[in-house]
């Protein structure tokens, strides 16, 4: 049996309801859905999805993504978006995994991971999809399934989750986390930035503080702003 369907197992043990289910595991979440076409509009937090049946289309600014079982998706950061499930019924419905991070994890996995990555300089959109492979399915099954032992979570948890990261990490695919570990680059500093947006929403702030708090220029701040999310900052704020 391949991961794919170890992890179907699994997620099949749990009584899910329609919608978005908390697990075991803090970070981990199941989302359920029984049908298909309607847009869903919300804020994905810094995080891996993985389809384990149906299909979907994300949509983050002008940029379109499609997914499903063979591969994943990836937020970098935190993105205003609109997701449509393609394919799912009461028969076979749809069902994905989001295994949620932190900047801080990823800074603190790249330190320890460091001597087998190469400086990324480039500025780069905060989402993609990608080819899920064998070893990344297996960090990530050996992670849902202390689903199944709670008292194994606490200590565990974060063992699978760091090894989760070094996949992602060391994967020539994925720019956007890579961007994320260099304190001195953009997507760094346009992540802090949106974490400020997002603790001080129902604040006054102006863009230009926020700008000089990560030390960037104002035009500078723009620019790679709507690069990496698709939007500008006041429309961000505002969604």
């Amino acid at each position: 049996m391949d991961g794919l369907s170890q992890l179907k197992q699994i997620v099949k043990k749990i009584s899910l309801e329609e919608g978005i289910n908390n697990t075991n595991i803090p970070f981990v979440k199941i989302f359920k859905s029984l049908s298909s076409g309607e847009v869903l509009h919300t804020m994905y937090e810094p995080s891996l999805f993985i389809i384990l049946q149906g299909s979907k289309t994300v949509m983050v600014g002008d940029k379109i993504f499609e997914y499903d079982s063979a591969s994943y998706f990836i937020s970098s950061t935190f993105l205003a978006v609109s997701g449509k499930v393609i394919q799912a019924s009461e028969k076979e419905p749809f069902i994905s995994i989001q295994i949620l991070f932190s900047q801080e994890q990823i800074f603190q996995a790249f330190e320890e991971f460091s001597m087998n990555l190469n400086k990324v300089d480039t500025t780069n959109f905060s989402a993609s999809t990608y080819i899920l492979d064998d070893n990344l399915k297996g960090s990530i099954l050996r992670l849902v399934k202390l689903n199944e032992t709670p008292k194994d979570v606490e200590v565990l948890s974060k063992i699978y989750l760091k090894e989760i990261l070094y996949r992602l990490l060391v994967s020539n695919q994925n720019i956007e986390l890579q961007q994320l570990a260099f304190i001195e680059s953009n997507s760094y500093k346009i992540s802090k930035a949106i974490t400020f947006i997002n603790q001080n929403l129902h604040e006054t702030f102006l863009m230009d503080d926020i700008a000089k708090s990560v030390n960037m220029s104002i035009s500078s701040f723009h620019k790679h702003f709507k690069t990496i999310t698709g939007i500008s900052p006041l429309q961000y704020a505002k969604s």
